[in-house]
């Protein structure tokens, strides 16, 4: 059995974390993915801490598996044929180069049209077509600060703050391999590719006022916008005797269980806090009564007591914690392998399942043009043609 998307080639032009998540999405779910790097490689080889050799980071292997990895240098012309010619046979190009750059190579989605007009072509973006950010560059702090993130924060706690995940590049990727497999779906009907822009800035926004536009949603508005729950200070893990913990009753049934569980079951009777209504107005005050009754126990008895009354409640991880925490280790998340040159590793497994078949075999992340001389004997190079490219820098490998 394979993936949902085995067949599916994809040519991947994209570095740091928001194009690799999305094409790592892909690639796990059994779609042909060919990582093409400028020389250096993608930044993400050598910017994140944790290396047993140089360009090879945990975080470079962890978002660039499943993939095969070719060195081409476009500003030369026969690593740009190289490049073309990949495209000419590929069902999707995802790429987070900016679009003045695309056109400037010849790699907008017009062009490749022209090329391969089965072509999917999706262009993460910092900023969408039209606005003054247009063709901007942007990490993701600069989206988390403009978008309301940090904002969030500072309505919380006072201090504007970012994630401190690269939040935005996730979400954004994830949005960009859904949209990608929506336009592959509509090329089954329709029997021709298409341009996919994915900004992140704009999908960051829409993010942020789903969650707190609120009173504001209404025009007058209502009230202020920002649901005051979610930016509660006490919208946190909670201090127990002993530690921290996360109970977080929601509907009645849970809410008036919760009530019994600490002992103050006339709470159920209490008009602030006797519907879902009232305890969103008094947000407040029901988060200070959690966590005043939190404080009483361990976390060990008030875990106990919430799954016996069917609370949702769980203990508090750190980081660390999530390599022995009991659940993943059951659902087998996490893998061991013998990467070929970085020895053993650890990574996840792919967390969804398809009844029709996942992708089976696992590709280890590639050290930076590891497949270049196999995919240009695909392309039809010879071995003659393949040497001259290597000579000449329009084609390259670390493993050469």
């Amino acid at each position: 059995m394979s993936g949902p998307l085995d067949g599916v080639r994809v040519v991947d032009l994209t570095t740091v974390v928001v194009g690799p998540i999305a094409t790592r999405t892909l690639a796990d779910q059994g779609a042909e993915v060919i990582k093409v790097e400028a020389p250096g490689g993608d930044i993400l080889r050598y910017l994140a801490a944790g290396s047993r050799s140089p360009a090879m980071s945990g975080k470079f292997i962890n978002f660039n598996r499943n993939k095969r990895s070719i060195g081409l240098d476009i500003k030369q012309p026969e690593g740009a044929a190289a490049l073309r010619a990949l495209l000419a046979r590929a069902d999707v190009f995802v790429t987070n180069v900016r679009p003045a750059g695309l056109e400037r190579a010849g790699l907008d989605h017009a062009t490749l049209s022209a090329l391969n007009p089965r072509l999917i072509h999706c262009s993460i973006q910092a900023f969408g077509r039209g606005g003054p950010y247009f063709n901007r560059p942007a990490y993701d702090p600069v989206i988390q600060s403009l978008s309301g993130v940090a904002g969030a924060f500072e309505r919380s706690t006072g201090e504007p703050r970012f994630v401190p995940m690269v939040m935005t590049d996730h979400i954004a990727g994830l949005i960009a391999a859904q949209c990608i497999g929506f336009a592959l779906y509509r090329r089954e009907r329709t029997g021709v590719g298409e341009a996919v822009e994915v900004p992140m800035f704009e999908n960051m926004a829409s993010f942020v006022a789903s969650e707190h536009l609120g009173a504001a949603t209404f025009e007058p508005p209502l009230g202020p916008a920002g649901d005051e729950r979610l930016l509660s200070p006490y919208y946190r893990p909670l201090p127990t005797k002993d530690g921290f913990i996360t109970a977080h009753p929601n509907d009645n049934r849970q809410a008036f269980a919760f009530f019994a569980a600490i002992g103050k079951p006339e709470l159920r009777d209490d008009s602030r806090f006797n519907t879902p209504k009232a305890r969103s107005e008094n947000a407040a005050a029901f988060f200070e009564l959690r966590a005043a009754a939190l404080r009483e126990k361990t976390t060990a008895e008030w875990l106990d007591i919430l799954a016996a009354a069917d609370v949702p409640a769980a203990r508090y991880n750190r980081i660390e914690d999530l390599l022995d925490d009991p659940h993943l280790s059951e659902v087998g998340f996490w893998e061991e392998d013998d990467h070929p040159t970085e020895g053993r590793i650890r990574r996840t497994r792919i967390a969804n399942r398809f009844s029709g078949g996942m992708r089976e075999e696992t590709i280890p992340a590639p050290r930076l043009g590891r497949d270049t001389a196999e995919i240009l004997r695909e392309l039809g190079h010879d071995e003659e043609s393949i040497a001259t490219m290597m000579k000449t820098g329009a084609a390259f490998s670390e493993e050469a």
